[in-house]
Parts: structure tokens; C-alpha cells; sequence
């Protein structure tokens, strides 16, 4: 295993708070420090694994620091902004609009995006939004009544 000096290990630590694997972090430390860790090694940095349980108070502090403001900043995330995904679907409607297959798709996630519903359903109220009353509702039918005018029904197709 590599030994790694507290930049690194500072630099893990971010990482892993803002969600990203041990093997993405290990990876992006050899990118970015030319040092060769481990996916292992770098869960040892997370304090919400096994092993990362006896972190230094220092790593812990910066770790849930780190994940706070990670989760407060989710619009710094493109994919997060209404405006962005509109943005986006815009493009493929502009790019593809002769699409039979994708243009309905991209359509109603539109509409989802807006807040409104894409769809036909039409909802039928009685009065006052309550449910819709129908003639007799409050007479139950006899069980063998039912089946009788079921069975008339059926025989007929």
C-alpha cells in the first residue's frame, strides 16, 4: 500500500463526501497526485463504512462538513436545474423532430418538469369534489342477484 501524505488523504475525504466511489477516488488521486491507492484504502476515509470507523476526528469533522454542503448545493448540479433538463430536451426535440417513438417521451417529461400533467386521465367528481353518488348506490344488491344479472350478461356474448 501506498503511503499517503495529508493532502491526498484530504482530497479522499472530499470525495467520498460528495458521494463519489472509493474506486472513482482512487482512480482520480492517480490522475491528479501520481499515487497509486487502493479502492480500500481509500474507504478507510469514509466514516460511514466499517472501516472507516476509527477516522481521525479531524477526517470525520471535514467528512460530514464536506456531505452538509454537498446535499444544501444539489442546484450546482446541472441535471438538477429545471432550466438545465429543459435545456436539454429542447436540443433533442430541435435535433430529432421528425422522432415518432421519442417525441411523445420527450413531450410529457417536459410537461413533468413543469409541474403539469401530461396525460388524458380526466378525473370525474360529484358535488363538491367529493365522490361521484350513482342511482341506488346506497341499496346494496343481494349477492344472488348480482350473479343472476352477471350470468344473463355473460350468456348473452
Amino acid at each position: 500500500m501506498a503511503r499517503i501524505n495529508k493532502k491526498v488523504k484530504l482530497f479522499i475525504v472530499r470525495m467520498l463526501a460528495e458521494f463519489e466511489t472509493p474506486t472513482e477516488a482512487a482512480k482520480t488521486v492517480k490522475e491528479i497526485f501520481n499515487v497509486d491507492v487502493t479502492p480500500q484504502q481509500c474507504e478507510a476515509y469514509d466514516p460511514t463504512k466499517k472501516i472507516g470507523k476509527d477516522l481521525s476526528q479531524e477526517f470525520r469533522e471535514l467528512f460530514f462538513e464536506t456531505r452538509r454542503k454537498a446535499n444544501e448545493e444539489l442546484e450546482a448540479i446541472p441535471l438538477a436545474n429545471k432550466r438545465y433538463r429543459l435545456q436539454l430536451l429542447q436540443g433533442l426535440v430541435e435535433k430529432y423532430p421528425d422522432n415518432p417513438v421519442l417525441m411523445p417521451k420527450w413531450i410529457e417529461q417536459a410537461a413533468k418538469e413543469m409541474g403539469g400533467l401530461y396525460t388524458n386521465r380526466q378525473e370525474i367528481t360529484g358535488k363538491d369534489g367529493g365522490p361521484l353518488q350513482t342511482v341506488n348506490s346506497d341499496v346494496p344488491v343481494p349477492m344472488e342477484e348480482y350473479l343472476k344479472a352477471r350470468r344473463e350478461v355473460l350468456d348473452e356474448y
